[in-house]
């Protein structure tokens, strides 16, 4: 068990930037990708996740200061300190039960695309953490080693059907062809995005406001650009922090250049990861008639986008803000803030690429992250115990994201209160869905 545990906690240490081209060349190879070509892409698209991390990290190095700050200047002191997802992370894949959430979440994809029940072929092994996390906090609910297993599998197999759901948003809007984000955190806001869309669109006056990128730009010509915006929101955000006006311009350029960089990074890896899908599509209409694939891919491919950057800085504040007013909150959002385009990245297309519903949605989700961290910072304390996680003298933590999102609190409830019958009905509604949807393309398949 501890040789395993030594196995999975080593290629977990690769980063996605390694262990996406490993991936890749054995994905490439078995859909007849020469291997030269499967070799190039597979580097394209590691060198792409380095590109893309950087920028991310210049963007983080950057926000969390400012947001310390304003935690400061404010005064703002909860009980509870959230830590972030790099935190979560290392907490889901610290214990045992964690460490088996990749051949879960490995075995669950082959065995829905072999029935033919989801579209997507899952390559991003590492964020696999979302499923863990969640089955480690169920079995800090109910110390039932078994049912954090079935609690993962049955977490995987809801994110594949919402990977798939959210697709026709993924490939629309974002112009990621043959791509899915089976990503816990962002289909989480996924799900909430489309009845707050559907209420955005018959609330007079909201219903006729359009924001999206090219509308702002439009109007305000060079203060719409996407860097310029960048750039204002930074500057904003420094004098919300207090900072002196070299800092504060630092932290504007700062968040222009994030705008600008971030999109060319996701075109480099999608440089890499064309040929591969492709290929993979190909391979897939030739032997199956009518069936698709999907690249399940991170959301990070999506955060370059305009609106999902410029309402995710736009957030942080808000955040901030909410944590202090919102009556039982405990959660002091920290180590998250920066993760919070993750969180909206599949809200933003639902809403068209809307930046004041992104906001406005964006506002309500984060809300509910807060209380929903705050009621779980006992289960996530005790887990990170258990994963040896150092609490760096915390008596308790939480996260904000993963922490945060509702399906952290319907499967742990779930499971805490019903035990294998809680999770059991998940089970079944999911297995049901799934039903529903390969009837639903059975009949559409001779139309097409």
């Amino acid at each position: 068990m501890q040789t395993f545990e030594q196995v999975i906690q080593w290629f977990l240490d690769l980063g996605a930037a390694v262990m996406l081209p490993i991936v890749f060349i054995f994905v490439g190879l078995f859909f007849r990708v020469p291997l030269a070509k499967a070799l190039k892409s597979a580097l394209t698209i590691g060198i792409g996740f380095i590109g893309l991390n950087l920028v991310i990290g210049l963007l983080t190095s950057n926000l969390s200061p400012a947001a310390e700050a304003m935690v400061q200047n404010f005064n703002l002191s909860m009980e509870v300190v959230d830590v972030g997802w790099p935190a979560a992370s290392a907490i889901a894949y610290g214990t045992f039960l964690g460490s088996l959430a990749i051949i879960v979440g490995i075995g669950v994809n082959a065995l829905l695309l072999l029935f033919g029940l989801t579209k997507t072929l899952n390559v991003d092994i590492w964020n696999f953490w979302h499923i863990a996390f969640i089955g480690s906090l169920v079995y800090a609910a109910t110390n039932n080693f078994a049912l954090g297993i079935f609690t993962m599998i049955t977490f995987s197999m809801m994110t594949y059907y919402l990977g798939d759901k959210s697709a026709v948003y993924v490939q629309k809007y974002f112009g990621l062809e043959n791509m899915s984000f089976p990503h816990g955190q962002s289909l989480a806001g996924f799900v909430l995005a489309v009845p707050m869309n559907w209420l955005f669109e018959r609330i007079p006056g909201l219903n006729k406001l359009k924001l999206d990128p090219d509308t702002v730009e439009k109007r305000f010509g060079i203060f719409g650009d996407n860097t310029v915006i960048g750039f204002i929101i930074g500057v904003v955000i420094g004098i919300l922090a207090s900072y002196d006006i070299g800092d504060i311009l630092y932290l504007g350029v700062a968040t222009g250049a994030v705008m600008m960089l971030l999109p060319r990074m996701v075109s480099l890896l999608m440089e890499g990861l064309t040929p591969i899908s492709d290929a993979a599509s190909k391979w897939v209409k030739d032997r199956f008639p009518g069936r698709n694939l999907f690249i399940g891919m991170d959301s990070a491919l999506a955060v370059g986008h305009p609106t999902v950057l410029a309402a995710s800085i736009l957030l942080v504040p808000i955040t901030l803000l909410l944590a202090v007013i919102l009556p039982g909150n405990t959660t002091l959002p920290l180590g998250d803030l920066a993760t919070i385009p993750f969180m909206i990245a599949l809200m933003v297309p639902v809403f068209k690429g809307d930046l004041l519903r992104s906001v406005l949605g964006g506002g309500i989700m984060m809300g509910l992250a807060l209380y929903i961290s705050s009621w779980a910072t006992p289960l996530i304390t005790e887990s990170a115990v258990a994963a040896n996680f150092d609490l760096a003298g915390n008596a308790l933590i939480t996260v904000l994201s993963d922490g945060g999102i509702w399906p952290t609190f319907v499967f742990t409830s779930a499971a805490d209160l019903l035990g294998w019958i809680g999770i059991g009905i998940i089970f079944v509604i999911v297995v049901i869905l799934f039903i529903f949807e390969k009837r639903r393309m059975s009949r559409e398949l001779p139309n097409e």
